[in-house]
This record gives C-alpha cells, structure tokens and sequence, in this order.
C-alpha cells in the first residue's frame, strides 16, 4: 500500500467559465476553498458585528480581537498613517489564517499551498508599494536605496544591494507561507499514511501504528500553530513594506 502525499495538492476542474482566446477558464477546487474562506469571514464579521453587546458573545468576541490584533500590528510596524492599509492588511490576515485552518481538515484543499495564490498575493502587495510611495513620496522614494549614515565611497556597493533586495521581496513574501504550508501538510500525509498501513498488518501493527498516530496528533496541532503564523508572518511582512512606502529611507 502506498500514499501519494503530493495528491492532496492537485487542482481539479468543477466546471467550465467559458474561453478566452483559446484558453479555458474554469472553476476549480482552489476557487471553491477560496469562495468558502471568504464566506467563513464573512459570516464571521457579520455574526460578530450583529446585535453587538456589552458583553460580547464568542463569534463577537474572535471578531473584535481579530479586528485589534491587525490594528495593533499596523500602528506599531506602519504607525497611524498605516491604518489607511487597515482594510488591505486584515482581508489578507484573514483569508490565509481562514484558508489555513480550512486546509487542515482532512480531505480539504489548503489555498495557500499553491504558490500562484501566494504569489498573487505578494505580488499586489509589491506593486502596490511600488506605485503608492511613487505617488506619496515621488523621486523621495528612492532614498529608500540609500541608507542613512552609509559613507558615500561604499554606496556603489549598497545601493545595488538595496535594489536587488527590494526586488526579491516578492519572491520571499511568497515562497515562505507557499513553503511551510506543503511541507506540513506533506509531513502530515507521510505519517498518517503510515497509521493506515501498519493498521493492516495485523495486531503487531496496530501497536505499532501507535507511534505515527501520536506523531500525526501532534503534527496537526503544530499545524494549527502554523496557520496562524503564516498568516501572521505574511501580513506583518505587508506591513513592513507598506511602512517602506509611507516612510522611504532607514
């Protein structure tokens, strides 16, 4: 008996959109778990934002906290200018973590383990930063490159580190939520795929399986752990570099 642990990660077709150019677009299982994480928030913001009490209710309660946590993150990474990005930062807090935890769950897709959804993201976020400092700051920008306190015979050196730097960010932003999401879901298939197979063996394998089920339990949780990380990391890193387009230079 053996497992596929790159299977859970392929797209499937639900159905046809229609054509463009010769190209098919469809809609996919990715696009269905994307529909769904965004309906979760939804009916999440909308839950805790109807009849709101004194004393917060649970649905209330993680939708106020999730409003504070993405605010605090702002103000203190991009200060109170920063809040203007507030809708920005908290949809894309939210959708991973969402998406994440949806992942989870046996037998569902996990949205972010592709890395054209998180380059997508990445990318909005680099262009976005490249057009708005360009727009606030314009040529003032570009100290951005420039270091204070550098002397001026090293900058030759500097200058093309800063840019190539600038110009990797998307390529980090994205890999490391990509990444880490395949690797543990990978982990997780390998060793609850190992439970199955040493089920079958009879009741030397059924203790024996012991092991990789605990390992799987605990792998799951650690997951959890992960999901918000990620999560945390992508939009604190989004507003690290919105603070670049607010506040040029170091």
């Amino acid at each position: 008996m053996t497992a596929d642990p790159i299977h859970q990660f392929q797209i499937h077709k639900i159905f046809t959109i229609g054509h463009i150019g010769g190209q098919e677009i469809a809609f996919t299982s990715s696009s269905a778990y994307m529909f769904l994480a965004v309906a979760v928030i939804s009916l999440l913001m909308i839950g805790g934002s109807a009849g709101r009490q004194l004393v917060p209710g649970r649905i209330q309660s993680v939708a106020e906290l999730s409003y504070e946590f993405v605010a605090s993150m702002i103000r203190s990474t991009a200060g109170s200018e920063g809040m203007r990005f507030f809708p920005l930062v908290f949809s894309i807090f939210m959708f991973i973590c969402v998406s994440n935890v949806i992942g989870i769950i046996p037998y569902a897709f996990t949205v972010s383990s592709q890395l054209i959804v998180t380059a997508a993201m990445a990318l909005f976020v680099f262009f976005l930063v490249l057009f708005y400092g360009l727009y606030k700051n314009g040529l003032k920008f570009f100290k951005l490159f420039v270091p204070s306190g550098v002397p001026v015979f090293i900058m030759p050196i500097v200058v093309p580190i800063e840019v190539i730097s600038f110009l990797l960010k998307p390529i980090s932003h994205s890999v490391r939520l990509f990444a880490n999401m395949l690797a543990g879901h990978i982990a997780l298939k390998v060793f609850a795929s190992f439970v199955v197979m040493l089920g079958t063996l009879g009741i030397l394998g059924v203790f024996g399986a012991v092991l990789p089920l605990g390992l799987t339990i605990a792998l799951t949780a650690l997951e959890l752990l992960v999901a918000f990380l990620q999560a945390y990391v992508f939009a604190i890193l989004t507003c690290i570099y919105l603070n670049d387009a607010l506040h040029p230079g170091h």
